[in-house]
C-alpha cells in the first residue's frame, strides 16, 4: 500500500460543493493527477461560456482538466485509464458508469450529503429538511451499481439547527465532507478502515432524497404551518418555495409559524400593510419573513409591504 502523499489520485467533481472536498486533499499534500468536470455551459444573460467552479479552482492550481462529453467514450477512458490512477474521488459529479469507478485498483469514493443509508439520491440537503429532522451528516462510501449503496467507509454527523435552511446546512456539510475525505483517504491508505455493507444497518423506515422538481416547491397551504415552514427552510435559497398573492408568483425565502386556532381559509392571508403579511394553514399561521414578487427583487417583509398596497 502506498502512503496518502504518493497516492494517484483523480478527482470528478464540479459545483462549489465539491471545491472544498478538492482543495482539502489539496492542502492535506495529496497528489491529484488530473480533475474530471462538467463541460463549459453558456449562462446569464449574454450566455457566456461558463466554467464549472471545480474546474476554476482546479486551473487556479495548475492541474490538468478533463471536460469529457460523454464518459464511456474511448478517447476519454484512453486517457484516464494512462492516468494510472491508485484512487479516485467523486464529489457532486453526475451518474459515472462502471467502466470508470471500477478502473483503479483502489475504486472510487464518493462523499453524499446524509447518513446513508437515509437519503440516498440527488438532493439529501433539501430533503432532510423538508423533512424537519433535526440530524444530517456526510458520508464517504465505495461506488457501486446502483445509486448511493456502496459499502460506507466513514460518517460524521451534523446538527440541523432551527435557523438552518439549504444554503446553510449546505455549506456546514460541504466543510465536515471535505474533512472525512481526507480522513477517509489517510485510512485507506495506512489500511486501518473497513467497510460497511449498507445492508449491515437496519433498512426499516428508509426516507429517500429525489431530485427536486417545480411541483415541489409549491407551497400547499392546507399542511400544517410547521411542515410548510420546513419546505420553506428545505428550498431557501434556491429553487425557493412559491405561492401566488393577488395572482402573481411569490417566492418565500424565510419564514416562521405559530399554531393557533383560527377561522381563516387556508391560503388565504392577512397584513397589518406595516410589519407583518401571514397566510393561514391548517394549524395557523405563517409569517412571511423574506420574499420576492415575480419580476421584483427579493426583500424582507417590511420593505415589501412599504410598496404593498
Amino acid at each position: 500500500m502506498k502512503p496518502f502523499e504518493q497516492l494517484r489520485i483523480v478527482f470528478f467533481g464540479t459545483p462549489e460543493f465539491a471545491v472544498a472536498s478538492l482543495n482539502a486533499l489539496v492542502e492535506a499534500g495529496a497528489r491529484i493527477v488530473a480533475v474530471v468536470t462538467a463541460p463549459d455551459k453558456p449562462a446569464g444573460r449574454g450566455m457566456q461560456m461558463q466554467e464549472s467552479a471545480v474546474k476554476q479552482y482546479a486551473l487556479s492550481k495548475g492541474m490538468a482538466v478533463l471536460q469529457p462529453e460523454k464518459m464511456k467514450s474511448e478517447a476519454f477512458l484512453e486517457v484516464l485509464k494512462n492516468l494510472d490512477a491508485d484512487l479516485q474521488v467523486v464529489v457532486a459529479f453526475r451518474m459515472m458508469p462502471e467502466v470508470v469507478w471500477n478502473m483503479p485498483p483502489m475504486g472510487t469514493i464518493n462523499v453524499h450529503g446524509s447518513l446513508l443509508p437515509q437519503y440516498r439520491g440527488a438532493a439529501p440537503i433539501s430533503r432532510a429538511l423538508m423533512n424537519g429532522e433535526k440530524e444530517t451528516g456526510v458520508t464517504t462510501f465505495k461506488l457501486k451499481h446502483e445509486i448511493d449503496t456502496g459499502d460506507i467507509l466513514l460518517q460524521e454527523k451534523v446538527a440541523i439547527q432551527p435557523a438552518d435552511n439549504a444554503g446553510t446546512l449546505h455549506d456546514k456539510l460541504m466543510m465536515a465532507g471535505a474533512k472525512l475525505l481526507v480522513k477517509t483517504i489517510k485510512g485507506l491508505a495506512a489500511g486501518t478502515l473497513h467497510e460497511l455493507p449498507q445492508n449491515a444497518i437496519s433498512l426499516d423506515n428508509l426516507k429517500h432524497a429525489p431530485k427536486i422538481f417545480k411541483e415541489d416547491t409549491k407551497i400547499d397551504w392546507n399542511r400544517p404551518v410547521a411542515e410548510i415552514d420546513n419546505l420553506i427552510r428545505g428550498l431557501s435559497p434556491y429553487p425557493a418555495a412559491f405561492t401566488t398573492l393577488r395572482d402573481k408568483i411569490v417566492k418565500i425565502y424565510s419564514s416562521d409559524y405559530r399554531t393557533e386556532h383560527q377561522q381563516a381559509v387556508p391560503g388565504s392571508y392577512d397584513t397589518d400593510h406595516v410589519s407583518y403579511l401571514r397566510f393561514a394553514g391548517k394549524d395557523g399561521w405563517l409569517y412571511v419573513e423574506e420574499l420576492q414578487q415575480e419580476g421584483k427583487k427579493r426583500l424582507d417583509v417590511v420593505d415589501f409591504l412599504r410598496g404593498f398596497r
